[in-house]
């Protein structure tokens, strides 16, 4: 008989305790020291950032990685930076944020039906982790979904968490354009059913977005609207 799976703060327990990568270990704690000048006066998470969320959400979002001065400092998820400020003001127009700021831990945001997580956990130099570093935070990934028993919804918001949900499904077969493909391409709007990470021989269904970053949503390639309508899509398949 297998032993029950540690419940969700347990995991993420383990979690904030991770130091199995030492390149991520050493820029998130310098930076964690360094600090950015606003923010001087403050004390820096400096750890990996867990999921944050509805434990009972139908649909999970897949960010890449905290961000160096949001997340990183705050220890909540897309937390305290413009990409947050974006993503959750596009989550209380929706119905499933209770305000449409995240500035801190204890700011009395609560989320409805939805849960923030991400490929990458520590805050990676520049944005970009390694093919390595996420191999090994594919694990935590995983783990987190497989302690979300409602959800059968993803929303990526970028190419890596994109490809962070394919690699923890078996099978992909696009259900939008022309014939079908195994591993669909990345794009903004891409519908794709994928089998659950979680449960053999069970479907779930995968949409992408850009990435919320002020790259994308400052130059227009993300706007309101285009987030609004994607968002809406994946609320809607979830509730269905």
């Amino acid at each position: 008989m297998s032993l029950p799976r540690p419940s969700l703060p347990v995991l993420h327990n383990e979690l904030v305790n991770c130091r199995r990568c030492a390149r991520l270990v050493a820029w998130r704690e310098e930076i964690a020291t360094t600090k950015r000048k606003a923010y001087r006066d403050q004390t820096y998470w400096g750890r990996p950032v867990p999921g944050f969320g509805d434990p009972n959400a139908s649909l999970i979002l897949v960010g890449l990685a905290p961000g160096a001065h949001g997340a990183n400092r705050t220890g909540r998820m897309f937390t305290g930076d413009r990409s947050g400020d974006f993503l959750y003001a596009a989550l209380h127009r929706a119905g499933v944020a209770s305000q449409p700021t995240s500035t801190a831990m204890n700011d009395g945001l609560e989320l409805r039906d939805v849960f923030i997580t991400a490929a990458c956990r520590c805050a990676p130099p520049d944005n970009k982790p390694t093919r390595e570093e996420l191999d090994v935070c594919r694990e935590w990934l995983l783990e987190e979904v497989q302690r979300l028993p409602r959800a059968r919804v993803y929303l990526a918001l970028g190419q890596i968490g994109y490809e962070a949900m394919l690699g923890l499904s078996k099978r992909t077969e696009t259900i939008i354009g022309r014939g079908q493909s195994k591993h669909p391409a990345f794009g903004h709007g891409v519908m794709t059913q994928i089998e659950d990470p979680r449960a053999k021989d069970a479907e779930a269904w995968l949409f992408a977005s850009y990435h919320v970053s002020q790259q994308n949503t400052q130059t227009g390639r993300l706007t309101e609207g285009m987030f609004d309508a994607i968002l809406m899509q994946a609320l809607e398949r979830s509730r269905s």
